[in-house]
């Protein structure tokens, strides 16, 4: 489904998971800004989430909070602000959820010192 948002390979959001609302962009910009619905406000609620595992919830939670919100009104075009709200929406929640294992920066590479040679 088109509207479904792909995170990363094997992490795809359904589009019922997601909130989208359209409103009309602020400040100035003549009569199409002023009527036009072009801002957009996609969340995605990390507590609700049947796609994450218990492990990627609890990482999302602490690092994000229960839910993922961005606000888009760099565009005049709704659906400009809407792409760029998803992809915005997509690396935040990538980005937090990425784990390194905490041994990986201090294990050392060899156990051997290199000889003088």
């Amino acid at each position: 489904m088109a509207d479904e948002l792909e995170v990363r390979p094997g992490l795809v959001i359904p589009a019922v998971e997601l909130t989208e609302r359209f409103t009309p962009s602020g400040g100035p910009g003549g009569q199409h800004a002023n009527r036009a619905s072009t801002r957009v406000e996609l969340s995605f609620d990390v507590t609700a989430s049947a796609v994450l595992s218990d492990a990627q919830r609890g990482r999302l939670i602490d690092r994000i909070g229960e839910v993922v919100r961005v606000v888009v009104d760099e565009e005049r075009s709704q659906a400009r602000n809407r792409d760029i709200a998803r992809r915005r929406l997509a690396g935040r929640i990538l980005q937090r959820s990425w784990w390194r294992c905490p041994d990986a920066l201090t294990r050392p590479t060899s156990d051997q010192t290199p000889s003088p040679g």
